[in-house]
């Protein structure tokens, strides 16, 4: 019978009870059971594939394209094991489905109701995962802070879970905070208490107690909490903060959290065999020769945007035993005069995915840098969109060439929206997502590292590099290393969020820890973009004059088509000053604008032009 794990957490967000479960389910797995990984969130959200990243940091794709939180990406590094969709449930998804039951009539006229329909799904939810994994151990974590409103059904359900299932194949614990106040040099253990206190008021007595601190927590606290909790000392768990979160399964273990969940869920293991993880932990900390990579980003102000993509990084600079040197740079800087100066020294520039308008010229800029100072690149989603246009407008001298998501009227759109996604309307889990097959170029450094012609990685995006322009790329120079066999452009398809799928990265990652999936997590990407190193030219830009007027007239159009901004008066303000200026002072510049507006978006490329060939 599959057993079941529930990890809560209280007084705080963000204490890790992702990075608890996660090890948790690493150390279950040392000792020779089957787990999986499974997050409940109680956002309304249907998932977190709309969700702004600067609230939500990455979204994870699994590999049957479901949109996920980003603590499934935890799961993958640390338990090897790939998720599916089903290891996210949100209070959203789950009303979603009761509602359409209820249209159906499903419940033959009875009054729905928060208990027992609501809470029955849910249950329903985290039972189903374990029924197709066919696993020994369900791990759950439920997010979110005990004593908040919105948490209450999924506590709700977890209390009678336990009750459906027998005391002996449920087991909680709770992630809580002990902080240190300073002035009185004291740790208080009255906040863990209180969170306790909340979790029993809902029907939940906590099998243990992992205790967060920013320092250990010495044995009177930890029997203090014992008492005050109902809770045996050896359940209580110390998990001060750790320098490396890879550390932090060794430090559960050493507390004995995986004996403690073994013998409440009446498990006869061996004790888990953690030699490798212990080896890769002490290399980590081990002193190693610094790699520069510059990571050129829209959303770098909350780093979990780009979670995977950096622990990739870590992955891949354990591999090669180097010192991971991470430069965080905003795409926005990279559009000014000392723009370069950012990326001055660096080893290597990565520049992950995004979605809208702001800060792609700054991306573009870090693209363009890469590739004239030869310093090895790797765009991934959004990033490798960037390269191909920097490559269009460089090498083939289409100086307007760009995606058509961010110049609806260009006239080059060398990043197009896919055929499948023209009639698509709703915004949530209507992109290309999930597992995809790529066919790699012999002789490609792709094929080379991955030893294999067809591969599978994950995806998240709606544009493409535009196949009318594949001929134009190539024969400038670029080698389009990995195409679908459905003959989609494989060098772009990917989206924000994401997962690293640099095979370096992805064969490092295997050798390190010997597992059949890479740890390295998220939707898709593989850097097949080899030879965007191919030139060294740059196009001139258009006269000022001329870009003005088309980005007027662009904005007018989009606005025109029901592309809407708050900003609207105040644009058409600065639009008009700046015409003004342009008339009274460069007229010449004007005339050459007005030539241009009314250009029709051709079906293909223009041939090239003789100074870029």
């Amino acid at each position: 019978m599959t057993k079941y794990v529930f990890v809560t957490g209280g007084v705080v967000s963000s204490l890790g009870k992702g990075i608890t479960a996660a090890s948790l389910g690493r150390l279950l797995r040392a000792r020779g059971l089957r787990v999986v990984n499974q997050k409940l969130d109680p956002y309304i959200n249907v998932d977190p594939g709309t969700m702004n990243p600067f609230q939500h940091g990455e979204v994870f794709v699994t590999d049957d394209g479901g949109e996920t939180d980003l603590d499934l990406g935890h799961y993958e590094r640390f338990t090897g094991r790939n998720l599916l969709r089903d290891s996210n449930v949100t209070t959203g998804s789950v009303y979603q489905t009761v509602i359409q039951k209820e249209r159906r009539g499903d419940y033959l006229g009875d009054t729905v109701q928060v208990i027992p329909h609501i809470t029955n799904e849910i249950k329903s939810r985290i039972r189903r995962l374990g029924e197709r994994t066919e696993v020994d151990v369900v791990v759950t974590e439920i997010g979110g802070t005990v004593g908040d409103i919105e948490i209450l059904p999924f506590l709700e359900a977890i209390r009678q879970l336990r009750n459906d299932v027998g005391h002996e194949n449920a087991v909680f614990i709770h992630v809580t905070l002990t902080p240190y106040l300073g002035p009185s040099g004291e740790m208080k253990t009255k906040p863990t208490q209180h969170s306790v206190a909340e979790l029993r008021s809902r029907g939940i007595q906590p099998d243990a107690i992992v205790v967060r601190s920013d320092r250990p927590v010495d044995e009177a606290e930890r029997r203090k909490i014992s008492l005050f909790c109902d809770v045996p000392a050896s359940a209580v768990i110390n998990a001060p903060d750790a320098a490396n979160i890879y550390s932090v399964p060794l430090t559960l273990h050493a507390g004995g959290l995986d004996e403690v969940v073994c013998t409440k869920l009446r498990l006869v293991t061996p004790e888990p065999d953690l030699t490798g993880w212990q080896e890769m932990v002490e290399r980590m900390s081990r002193p190693a020769e610094p790699v520069t990579i510059a990571l050129v980003g829209k959303y770098i102000d909350l780093p979990d945007a780009y979670l995977s993509v950096v622990e990739a990084l870590k992955h891949g600079a354990l591999a090669a035993g180097v010192q991971l040197d991470l430069r965080w740079i905003a795409s926005d800087d990279m559009e000014g005069m000392l723009a370069d100066t950012h990326l001055d020294g660096v080893d290597g520039v990565v520049v992950p995915g995004g979605f809208g308008v702001r800060g792609i010229e700054g991306k573009i800029a870090a693209v363009r840098y890469a590739r004239e100072h030869r310093i090895p690149f790797l765009g991934l989603c959004l990033g490798l969109q960037c390269a191909v246009i920097e490559f269009a407008r460089s090498q083939l001298g289409l100086a307007d060439a760009n995606s058509s998501e961010f110049d609806p009227l260009t006239s080059h759109p060398v990043i197009d929206l896919m055929e499948t996604q023209q009639a698509v309307e709703d915004m949530g889990g209507t992109m290309r997502l999930g597992l995809y097959a790529a066919r790699l170029a012999e002789g490609s450094h792709s094929r080379r590292v991955y030893g294999e012609e067809l591969i599978y990685e994950r995806h998240r995006h709606r544009y493409e590099v535009n196949n009318r322009y594949r001929k134009d790329l190539e024969d400038a120079g670029m080698l389009m290393a990995g195409l679908s066999p459905d003959d989609i452009d494989y060098v772009n398809p990917h989206g924000a969020g994401t997962r690293i799928g640099d095979p370096l990265e992805v064969a490092a990652i295997r050798r390190v820890f010997g597992d059949p999936s890479p740890l390295v997590s998220s939707t898709s990407v593989l850097f097949a973009l080899n030879a965007i190193i191919g030139g060294t030219g740059t196009a001139v830009g258009p006269f000022l004059g001329s870009l003005l007027i088309t980005s007027l007239e662009t904005y007018l159009r989009a606005q025109f088509a029901g592309v809407r901004s708050g900003f609207t008066g105040l644009y058409l303000i600065i639009y008009g000053c700046l015409l003004i200026v342009f008339v009274r002072f460069l007229p010449r510049g004007l005339a050459g604008a007005l030539a241009s507006v009314g250009r029709k978006r051709v079906a293909g490329p223009a041939p090239r032009r003789a100074d870029a060939a």
